[in-house]
């Protein structure tokens, strides 16, 4: 029940981002293009790496690099050794991917949480299973349910039958093969 709330507000906080009207209204935002310039190290001067929103058409080191480190006569040098890269992205596929992201594993706590709290109230405490380091036990010791108990009518009975089955069975082969350990030794 929670988690499909939770489903249902992530998908309507998605949707709002979708549909927000500036969105539509504004083009690119500033932090969504910018043109980035690598410019390795120069005679004196460090490497550098220079970011600045300009269009795609002004990326290039004489757009970007401001201040220019080198004077006037080695700008075009230092600028040929500058690599300088159009940069554009999607902050709103960037949201929206965030949010379903957060949602899904904030289902899966939920649904974690419910387990563990439902979990107690499900199990009952099993007299007849023993503890899996006792293979000395033979099956004959231990109790058997009587057959009303044995039959279930729900589903949870039914797999919990079958839980029983599946650990006799175990429990069957460990004594199988600690006795022909026995036998061997």
């Amino acid at each position: 029940m929670s988690s499909s709330r939770v489903k249902a507000g992530a998908a309507a906080v998605a949707l709002l981002l979708l549909l927000d009207p500036a969105v539509f209204t504004q083009a690119k935002s500033f932090e969504d293009v910018r043109c980035k310039c690598i410019c390795p190290p120069y005679r004196n001067i460090t490497g550098h790496i220079y970011n600045r929103n300009v269009s795609q058409k002004d990326c290039n080191c004489l757009h970007v690099v401001e201040p220019m480190p080198v004077p006037g006569h080695d700008v075009e040098a230092y600028c040929l050794l500058c690599e300088c890269k159009y940069e554009e992205r999607s902050s709103n596929t960037i949201k929206v991917t965030i949010i379903i992201y957060l949602s899904v594993v904030g289902a899966l706590l939920l649904y974690m949480l419910f387990l563990l709290l439902v979990d107690p109230l499900i199990r009952k405490h099993d007299p007849y299973t023993q503890p899996l380091h006792n293979e000395e036990d033979t099956e004959e010791m231990r109790p058997q349910p009587d057959s009303s108990q044995a039959r279930g009518n729900t589903v949870l009975e039914r797999v919990e039958g079958a839980q029983q089955r599946w650990k006799k069975q175990v429990q069957e082969q460990r004594k199988t093969v600690f006795d022909r350990h026995k036998m061997l030794s």
